[in-house]
């Protein structure tokens, strides 16, 4: 009879574990930090708008009645 071959299963070190976080972490650190890169183009953008929208009325002449 033959003895099964051995598998040698790898232990994962403490090392290992940190670097898995710290990658789950970044990667949720990156999302977040892309979220609010679009939401500040957004506000950019309602600001240039509300700009245009100011500047017209300012310089709209009133209308006689």
């Amino acid at each position: 009879m033959q003895a099964a071959p051995v598998r040698a299963i790898a232990v994962p070190t403490l090392g290992d574990a940190i670097r898995g976080i710290e990658s789950l972490l970044i990667r949720g650190a990156r999302r977040n930090a892309w979220t609010a890169v679009l939401e500040d183009r957004r506000r950019a953008q309602d600001r240039v708008e509300t700009e245009h929208v100011l500047e017209a009325v300012a310089t709209r002449t009133p209308q006689a009645t």
